[in-house]
């Protein structure tokens, strides 16, 4: 489905896109711990591991920001709530460092927490992971201030990423009155296409296309129970297998390209997102979107210990090798 035409339409395209993107945004802090240096507490007699540097990034919608900064995209248009804290403060200035990014439409409040997965990094391989999150449902107030934010950005956007990320019903960005907002939305402009993906309810959407990957697809009743529902194609990621796309028309499957070695599947459905995003922008199909999230998913999993990226020079670097 992808020519070495169709890539470079697609690459020479995004610069002049804007993609909106509606979810939630954690601040991923890496710790690097020598295990080397841990020395016994006096208090507790327990190993006290030694932090001997800090790196902080943008994570989870961070992820699909960072990954279609890094492709190229002109300008990325970020609908997310994080707390009046530290944690938000150390996200806003990781953001900052995004030059696509415009933060007019990211919020902060002091009613929530700034949603942080704390990785220690113990020599080669993260440890035990911390995490921090909103457990309790989006105040109100704050919530009103999303839907009036993504109302604000949509006329701005050539497509619309969506991603739920936190489990807790409620609990984040994509409650289910903000579902309401995205299908009026999406009715209203049926032309702009919009992705949605969700760990817990994908289910949920109505208007928008949806990327679940294999399980939450079965959890959700399966392809033909989404495609009813959504009344939009579907992006069934399968791992290795590539992605089964499915539209009122019947399903494809847009073949994986082979990786050899180490792989780290860590933001690699992420990955996939910003290239289907990127492919849409450009005009093409939804089978060649899926093929070409599937090449940008095969350079990401390849970065090992990280939320890898692709640039453009990667994308024909692999393309080449794929192709001959």
């Amino acid at each position: 489905m992808l020519t070495s035409a169709l890539i470079e339409h697609i690459l020479e395209r995004i610069p002049s896109a804007t993609i909106g993107l509606v979810g939630d945004l954690f601040l991923d802090r890496y710790w690097e711990v020598d295990p080397s240096l841990g020395e016994p507490s006096v208090e507790t007699g327990l190993t006290a591991h030694q932090v001997v540097g800090v790196r902080n990034s943008p994570g989870a919608l961070g992820t699909v920001m960072n990954n279609l900064a890094a492709l190229g995209v002109g300008r990325l248009r970020p609908v997310t709530a994080i707390g009046d804290d530290g944690e938000g403060y150390e996200l806003l200035r990781a953001v900052a460092a995004m030059s696509a990014v415009d933060s007019r439409f990211i919020i902060r409040s002091p009613r929530i927490a700034t949603p942080t997965y704390t990785k220690p990094m113990m020599g080669a391989g993260e440890s035990n992971r911390f995490d921090r999150k909103n457990r309790t449902p989006t105040p109100r107030d704050v919530e009103a201030r999303l839907i009036e934010a993504v109302s604000a950005a949509w006329n701005e956007c050539d497509v619309v990423l969506v991603l739920d990320q936190v489990s807790e019903v409620d609990c984040g960005v994509v409650t289910g009155r903000m579902c309401e907002r995205i299908a009026e939305l999406a009715m209203d402009t049926p032309a702009k296409f919009v992705l949605a993906d969700s760990r817990e309810r994908v289910g949920l959407f109505r208007g928008v296309a949806l990327k679940p990957n294999r399980h939450e697809c079965d959890r959700a009743g399966g392809l033909a129970a989404l495609l009813e529902g959504a009344g939009r194609t579907v992006f069934c990621t399968e791992g290795e297998a590539g992605i089964r796309v499915a539209t009122t028309a019947g399903e494809t499957v847009v073949p994986g390209f082979p990786v050899a070695g180490q792989v780290d599947i860590c933001g690699a459905g992420d990955s996939c997102s910003a290239g289907i995003a990127c492919a849409k922008v450009a005009g093409c199909s939804d089978g060649e979107a899926a093929a070409f999230g599937n090449l940008v998913a095969s350079i990401t999993v390849q970065q090992i210990g990280t939320t890898g990226t692709a640039s453009p020079g990667q994308v024909r670097e692999r393309w080449l090798r794929v192709s001959s």
